[in-house]
């Protein structure tokens, strides 16, 4: 049957539970759940963290008796034994008469087999369609990327001018974003399982990396990765000097100089090309990482097609001259041109933040 208006409401209700998550959830999805019976809701729940109730079954509880209702999620329901029990067997046990999602799952645990499992035991499953499904989708990209191509989900972050551009002919780029725009991006760290600059960004800002200055203070920080070739980032940055701290990872080439100074300060040196890179951080069990800054890095790994989300900060501001966004050499022709989808703009104080879609799974 098609969702009515109010379905769609509560499943936006449940992805709204579901970004309670957002900073402690990873490596898994983040899910939201609501109880409804009569139109009434009995129950919400959302998953904080591995290990804990996913959120079918902190909305049962909060519940207490759901007979006959309908259970709302963000995210198909497992129907698995992990660290916890099926979400599946819990509906059932619970008797909910129908069951709601947003996405399905795709992971090779799941991928379709709880709702198979909820159907079989005489539940009637509804799946969205439309802006609710795509929003389910893009809320747990991490998640699905993780899960289909065994990386994490890459977004490049970057601060321009009007004119795209990131930095003067000097190499200036402190502050082209506003304090507003800066404490987003805190957040956003706050989100990620790792973050990552080129190393002329490591040299040139010294930057630290972490999540800072976000409410409630973040519980964990972020990897911090430095994609540097030539292994040069110096031994007295602020990265190499807080390894032990926060861990640091440097990505080099065969050729580059062994570090010992380096791994002497806690920095884990990994032998690889960016691509294999991604991956081993996936074999981590990392599932997001927030690029930030290099053009020339992020011309690369768009080249490779490893950037999946953009999101442009942009200031109102004209530089005239100075590096642009993307350093690459990609397709002259329009038609091969890499080309995004899912546009969106909000402000955040005096800039525009532009997020879109380059991959989607």
């Amino acid at each position: 049957m098609g969702l009515t208006g109010e379905d769609v409401a509560h499943l936006e209700r449940c992805l709204a539970l579901a970004d309670r998550g957002a900073r402690t959830a990873a490596p898994n999805p983040l899910v939201g759940c609501l109880i409804v019976r009569d139109g009434v809701v009995l129950g919400e729940g959302w998953h904080e963290r591995p290990g804990a109730d996913h959120a079918e079954v902190a909305a049962l509880r909060a519940a207490g008796d759901a007979a006959g209702a309908t259970a709302y999620v963000s995210l198909e329901p497992c129907c698995h034994h992990g660290r916890t029990p099926p979400c599946t067997e819990a509906l059932l046990d619970a008797r909910v008469a129908r069951v709601v999602v947003a996405a399905l799952d795709p992971s090779s645990k799941v991928d379709g087999k709880g709702v198979a499992a909820l159907r079989g035991g005489g539940v009637t499953v509804d799946v969205a369609e439309g802006e609710v499904a795509v929003s389910a989708r893009r809320q747990n990209a991490p998640f699905r990327t993780l899960a289909l191509l065994g990386r994490p989900h890459v977004t490049y972050k970057a601060a321009i001018s009007l004119d795209g551009r990131t930095a003067t002919p000097a190499g200036d780029s402190r502050w082209i974003s506003s304090p507003d725009s800066r404490r987003l991006v805190h957040e956003m760290r706050a989100r990620c399982g790792a973050v990552a600059v080129g190393a002329g960004t490591a040299v040139a800002d010294d930057p630290l990396l972490t999540a800072r200055d976000v409410e409630p203070p973040a519980e964990h920080q972020p990897l911090r990765v430095v994609f540097d070739r030539r292994a040069r980032l110096p031994a007295e940055s602020a990265l190499a000097r807080t390894a032990r701290e926060v861990p640091v990872l440097v990505v080099c080439d065969p050729a580059a100089p062994d570090r010992p100074d380096l791994a002497a300060l806690g920095v884990e040196v990994l032998t690889a090309a960016p691509r294999p890179a991604l991956e081993e951080l996936g074999r981590r069990g990392i599932s997001s990482l927030l690029l930030e800054g290099g053009a020339v890095l992020a011309g690369a790994l768009l080249a490779e097609e490893l950037i999946d989300r953009l999101a442009l900060f942009v200031a109102p501001l004209v530089i005239g001259r100075g590096p642009c966004v993307v350093d690459a050499v990609l397709p002259e022709g329009l038609a091969e041109a890499p080309r995004a989808t899912g546009l969106r703009a909000r402000a955040v104080g005096p800039d525009i933040l532009l997020e879109a879609e380059l991959r989607e799974v």
